[in-house]
């Protein structure tokens, strides 16, 4: 959640040649350049112009929804974006670009998508839609739909719904950190207090404790002051009422958090005849079906708040994404690292999202309500589970 609350251009943008949690270079090139290379390295250029379009304005929002949330920043990272496809999207230093690609990135850079009534660029998911399928926009696809005919927003409306729009001719500035540098607190007032206040409301929204500021007027009274001292007690803080590095980031953390989690909850996914408990399915690379998808609901989910899990497509293919987020995640809670999916893992994953779903998703739709595990809750082995059990 950068200082203004409205999204702008970065003039240049961070990128790690690599996975998140792996080293890499890291290399800062302009917005444009980056979106040229993202382009010629993600599609081809002799697609019809209308496919590109579309792919172009995906990636532009893709991009800028990561630094608009400052994604990796708000984790402890000190780059924008990866250059890697298992989280983001493929950047390829010191690559050629082509001739009409560059001209279209030259001419669409400072345009993105975002859904009716949202302030944030779309975080907007693609994938080549033939040996990868994905909630979001087939490149293959994309240009099968142009070549029958279709324009490039009515191409971004099959994919990502009716609901969106476009952002055009938005200002370019450099990327500040988003921490203000010095503390918010009682008495504070200008554009950093608008972002806080937007920030506790959207976080608020998940975690009803926290109490709804009105109007957001960017002066941080005493009814601000609770609310932040309402939410670092909920999540362990000093409880001064004043906003310092350490609440901040947690803030921006949760926002994005939450606004991610809005997203998977909404998109309207139901799992059937899927048995938990003893008989649960295990799952490896190649498995595929309705098991599969909902081992990757969990998993995007439970990818919101803990570092370093890739959060994968909800295609009900087990892919190797699918098993880097299952191996992460078992490294994570002390299960053996193999990428399979057994009881162990099962019951810890279950027991994650259990947590989730009572306390920041309470109050939504989902898939899979928490009372599905009360069914099965004594089937499992629970507590005695732990580092070297066989699944």
């Amino acid at each position: 959640m950068p200082v203004s609350i409205f999204p702008y251009i970065p003039q240049y943008i961070t990128v790690h040649l690599g996975p998140a949690s792996q080293w890499a270079e890291n290399v800062t090139v302009t917005f444009p350049d980056y979106i040229k290379n993202v382009a010629s390295s993600e599609v081809y250029p002799t697609w019809n112009e209308q496919a590109l379009r579309a792919n172009i304005l995906a990636q532009i929002s893709f991009a800028l929804n990561r630094v608009y949330t400052e994604y990796y920043p708000s984790r402890g990272y000190d780059f924008d974006i990866t250059g890697s496809t298992i989280n983001d999207q493929q950047f390829t230093k010191g690559r050629n670009t082509f001739e009409n690609i560059d001209r279209l990135v030259d001419e669409m850079f400072n345009t993105y998508i975002r859904r009716k009534g949202f302030v944030e660029p779309l975080s907007a998911r693609f994938c080549n839609g033939t040996t990868v399928t994905c909630e979001g926009l087939s490149q293959w696809g994309s240009e099968e739909l142009a070549q029958q005919g279709m324009g490039y927003m009515d191409i971004l409306r099959y994919y990502y719904g009716d609901d969106i729009e476009l952002v055009t001719n938005v200002p370019i500035r450099d990327v500040p950190e988003s921490y203000p540098g010095t503390p918010l607190r009682l008495g504070s007032t200008g554009e950093e207090v608008v972002v806080l206040q937007t920030m506790l409301n959207r976080i608020g929204q998940n975690y009803p404790a926290i109490p709804r500021i009105s109007p957001v007027d960017g002066v941080f009274g005493s009814q601000t002051e609770e609310a932040v001292r309402k939410f670092q007690s909920i999540f362990g803080l000093s409880q001064d009422g004043v906003v310092g590095r350490g609440t901040w980031y947690k803030l921006v953390f949760l926002y994005v958090g939450v606004t991610n989690l809005s997203e998977l909850v909404s998109e309207g996914q139901r799992f059937y005849n899927i048995q938990f408990g003893p008989s649960s399915p295990v799952l490896r690379e190649g498995s595929t079906g309705q098991a599969v998808s909902a081992l990757q609901f969990f998993l995007a989910i439970v990818a919101q708040f803990r570092y370093n899990i890739p959060s994968p497509a909800i295609d009900g293919i087990f892919g190797p994404v699918t098993r880097q987020s299952v191996e992460a995640f078992q490294r994570q809670v002390g299960l053996a690292v193999d990428g399979i999916v057994g009881r162990n893992t099962w019951y810890r994953l279950f027991s994650e999202y259990q947590g989730i779903a009572r306390t920041t998703l309470a109050y939504a739709n989902l898939p899979i309500e928490p009372e599905d595990f009360e069914q099965v809750a004594g089937q499992f082995p629970g507590g005695s589970l732990s580092y070297g059990s066989q699944d």
